[in-house]
């Protein structure tokens, strides 16, 4: 990729979650996670290969989904409660919000994109679809974690722990089985997001630092899978 046109889409996403980070207004932070989703994508295609497309298109149709609704349910929240403000929901818009953010984490049982799509891009940008492009909704989810019902999270955080365990063993592709990790790390944050948020803000972060170590150590060696690994040592 031109070094140009990689210094903006990095660029772009640096202030497309800067800008949701900033945000107390459901618009504001809507424009950033587009702003992600958008800057994302090329990086995801920089390799011309059909696995690489079919990757980025089943991103952009998720994203682009989840995005959707959280433009709905925050402008139908808007018009019931006549402000736009993040931590001012009411009932029943709280939960679509709630999917929607979980489905961009990659939640289960919106967790169906994940893993095809991080098999599908190269480990550089796996790296950050795991990492950076989870701070922006996790911080949403983070500011209305005293609104969202229980059982939601409770439900959701169970299931992603059992899927992310389950659906990482046999696998021999290491970036599927970093995506099935993902998924459980996450599903633990979401279960005690209602009880310690702060608890839930130092996992987050102890989650990124590991990820990040992975997906480094993996780019140094070359590997994509486990018997690469085994064979790797000297």
């Amino acid at each position: 990729m031109n070094p140009t046109a990689l210094m903006i889409m990095l660029l772009s996403l640096a202030i497309g979650t800067t800008m949701t980070l900033m945000s107390h207004h459901w618009l504001l932070a809507w424009i950033g996670l587009e702003i992600n989703t958008l800057a994302i994508i090329p990086l995801m295609t920089k390799t011309p290969h059909p696995r690489a497309i079919e990757a980025a298109t089943k991103y952009f149709l998720t994203q682009a989904s989840a995005s959707a609704l959280i433009l709905f349910s925050s402008t139908m929240n808007a018009w019931k409660t006549g402000e736009w403000s993040i931590t001012l929901l009411s009932d029943p818009y709280t939960i679509t919000l709630s999917m929607a953010i979980m489905m961009k984490l990659g939640l289960a049982p919106l967790h169906f994109w994940l893993p095809e799509v991080i098999q599908g891009i190269p480990l550089s940008t796996g790296l950050i679809l795991s990492t950076w492009q989870k701070i922006a909704p996790m911080t949403l989810l983070l500011q209305i974690s005293h609104l969202i019902n229980l059982n939601l999270l409770i439900t959701v955080g169970l299931l992603s722990i059992l899927i992310g365990g389950w659906g990482g063993i046999n696998q021999t592709q290491l970036r599927k089985i970093m995506a099935f990790s993902s998924i459980g790390h996450l599903g633990w944050m979401v279960l005690i997001l209602k009880f310690n948020p702060q608890l839930t803000l130092f996992n987050f972060i102890l989650y990124i630092m590991m990820t990040a170590a992975m997906f480094l150590s993996l780019m140094l060696m070359s590997s994509t899978k486990v018997s690469e690994i085994s064979s790797s040592w000297p």
